[in-house]
């Protein structure tokens, strides 16, 4: 449905050694678009380094001890620290390179997603599209978009489900973002996925004509997904590819 929110907190928030800054975004970096060798120089470079040392440690360990180890993983143990080590405006792409540094399979993701807080199931969504080439997956994806959880609807409509979702299950994502206020512009490869979709038009219509009869008011969202509908569409008075008029 992101381009997920992974680094925004509020505008007067601190790293994790107290420096200011900490509410600007990574350098504009989204940790579910960008490959980890770019997300950990991005990441590296705006840490302080006590937040660095801690990092550098979290991948070496997890790097040297991948997959399932007993009951938790010292990898697993790291996804929870993260937050606190490296400050809230950081932790989603830590625990994404962790989660690269283990090599976590589905099985592992799976694990995490269940068992973990918001914040964790966040990351594991965002980590999908470099850990997961296939649709196995989207199990973890159909369920984040089941909650109420605005962040967590925005992380799963990122490149994974950009690949891998049906355009049924796609179509309803988007109205959920319409639904929720989630932004449109955070879901991945929008004007792709919603070129010439007459059936996603027909939705939003419906959906803008039952706001309007109920006196409310329209999403602008809802105008630019509809507007994406209508391109690539031949131009009125043309009846075949050529363009040669009827």
């Amino acid at each position: 449905m992101t381009q997920p929110h992974a680094t925004h907190v509020t505008p007067d928030a601190q790293d994790a050694d107290g420096n200011p800054g900490g509410g600007q975004d990574l350098q504009g970096t989204t940790p579910a678009h960008t490959p980890p060798d770019d997300l950990r120089a991005a990441l590296s470079a705006r840490l302080g380094g006590a937040a660095r040392a801690w990092l550098d440690q979290a991948l070496d360990e997890a790097t040297a001890h991948p997959g399932t180890h007993g009951p938790i993983s010292v990898w697993e143990l790291r996804l929870a620290e993260a937050g606190r080590r490296c400050g809230p405006a950081h932790a989603d792409a830590a625990r994404v390179l962790v989660l690269h540094a283990a090599r976590a399979d589905t099985d592992a993701l799976t694990r995490v997603y269940t068992q973990g807080t918001a914040d964790e199931r966040r990351a594991v969504l965002h980590a999908l599209p470099h850990l997961v080439p296939g649709p196995d997956a989207l199990p973890l994806v159909e369920d984040a978009l089941r909650t109420n959880d605005t962040r967590l609807v925005a992380a799963a409509l990122g490149p994974y489900a950009a690949r891998h979702l049906d355009p049924h299950q796609w179509r309803h994502a988007v109205l959920k973002c319409l639904f929720t206020g989630v932004p449109v512009a955070g879901v991945a490869d929008l004007a792709r996925r919603a070129r010439g979709d007459d059936e996603l038009a027909r939705m939003l219509a419906d959906y803008a004509a039952e706001r309007t009869a109920a006196d409310r008011t329209v999403p602008e969202d809802l105008y630019r997904v509809l507007a994406l509908t209508e391109s690539g569409r031949p131009a009125p008075g043309t009846a075949d590819p050529h363009g040669k008029e009827s």
